[in-house]
């Protein structure tokens, strides 16, 4: 086996072992206000109607992406059809699972940090604003820590990827339907270097 596909085993391993068990406690505020206890959701496992969980092969298992592949003789970061210059990564509700659809993003951001090493990454992890501020901190930062694992396993080097969580407070949609809710349960990959 070639030293990627071991990469590509691990972080599965890895997605799979994050979605084990752990949990994010509530605060009281977003207990009364009917703010579900984070679960670690995969397809067909409880998620909300509407909730986005992708795209199936018709077996209940999530249709994988294409291999990304990167230019190193162009400027991929500012390409704009560049895989790079896709830079979000969206969770279905109160979820922080890295869903089988990004992986090719992650693949294509990893392999990019591989040969730049001194290029840097902030995971800016956000939430919709359903629950208390301190719940949605907390899912933010889950999301975040999620992306990071997945870079972390693919190689890249923990000098170059930092976790932080938004929680509601950056949203990409103000608008209060699912769509927009959607569009906000997401992690950020921002290059500082």
């Amino acid at each position: 086996m070639s030293s990627w596909t071991h990469k590509s085993l691990l972080f599965s391993v890895i997605v799979l072992l994050s979605a084990c068990g752990t949990t994010v406690s509530l605060d009281d505020e977003a207990e009364k206000k009917g703010a579900a206890p984070i679960e670690n959701r995969g397809p067909g496992s409880g998620a909300r109607p509407g909730s986005g969980t992708g795209a199936t092969d018709g077996v209940n298992k999530p249709a994988v992406g294409p291999t990304v592949t990167v230019d190193p003789t162009k400027d991929a970061l500012n390409d704009p059809n560049s895989p790079l210059a896709k830079r979000s990564i969206y969770f279905d509700y109160d979820s922080f699972v890295v869903r089988e659809e990004f992986r090719g993003l992650v693949d294509a951001h990893a392999k990019f940090l591989n040969s730049n090493k001194n290029r840097k990454i902030i995971i800016q992890g956000n939430t919709d604003d359903r629950g208390g501020r301190e719940y949605n901190l907390a899912l933010g930062q889950k999301r975040s820590e999620a992306v990071r694992k997945a870079f972390a396993a693919l190689g890249v080097s923990d000098s170059q990827l930092e976790a932080v969580s938004f929680g509601e407070e950056k949203p990409k949609a103000t608008g209060s339907d699912e769509a927009s809710l959607a569009e906000n349960r997401r992690a950020d990959i921002v290059y500082s270097q």
